[in-house]
């Protein structure tokens, strides 16, 4: 198995790359794990996984100065169906648009906006950062094994507000709900990261190795 983790200049690569490393050994899987900004190496993978920290747009624009790399991603993922994980800023480009410092188009992949956290309590402070429980909203094989309040670690100030709620897998509390995983198809998300989540983390990411959509 080819594992590609994409380095576009954004993203905790090295501990990722430790996490389905660690991940592929435990289940006993012959696996590859390659950090990449090569668009023939991402066309290559049989899982592609697209982590992601800072601004919308700047994460964007990232990947847009990779020559190729996004049309890359759109055909693997959305022509030939390959297995899918965006981690943090990673999952907010799968949607159709991102109000961070202005406005900016996502991948489109799943219908909804990033849009800025907003708890009611004044004294929750932002960026949501640290450790919070997730709660399920549906079955997936990417929960398999995952226990009811399983904690898993954030660090973002802006949320996923969805269009579909079929799409919401799981959602945390901060003040008030917020998007944790999403799916469609072949592709799955996180807000929180798993490779900083330890057991619950290498186990969501044992279940996307997997995983057979």
């Amino acid at each position: 198995m080819k594992i590609a983790i994409v380095d576009y200049g954004s993203g905790n690569l090295r501990s990722a790359a430790k996490s389905f490393e660690k991940a592929a050994e435990s289940l006993d899987f012959p696996a590859r794990v390659e950090v990449t900004s090569d668009p023939h190496t991402v066309a290559a993978a049989d899982r592609i996984v697209l982590p992601g920290v800072g601004a919308f747009g700047d994460c964007k624009a990232g990947l847009q100065r990779i020559d190729g790399l996004w049309d890359t991603l759109e055909t693997a993922v959305c022509v030939e169906k390959r297995p899918f994980l965006g981690i943090c800023v990673g999952m907010q480009l799968m949607a159709t648009r991102g109000l961070e410092h202005g406005s900016h188009e996502g991948f489109g992949w799943i219908a909804g906006e990033v849009v800025p956290i907003a708890p009611a309590d004044p004294d929750l402070k932002i960026p949501h950062m640290g450790w919070n429980t997730l709660k399920a909203h549906q079955s997936h094989p990417i929960l398999t094994g995952l226990e009811e309040g399983a904690d898993v670690y954030f660090v973002h100030s802006y949320q996923m507000q969805l269009s579909e709620p079929s799409n919401l897998l799981a959602s945390t509390y901060y003040g008030s709900e917020i998007t944790a995983i999403i799916a469609e198809e072949n592709m799955v998300g996180t807000q929180f990261h798993p490779e900083k989540s330890q057991a619950a983390g290498l186990r969501l990411i044992q279940n996307f190795l997997r995983w057979q959509p």
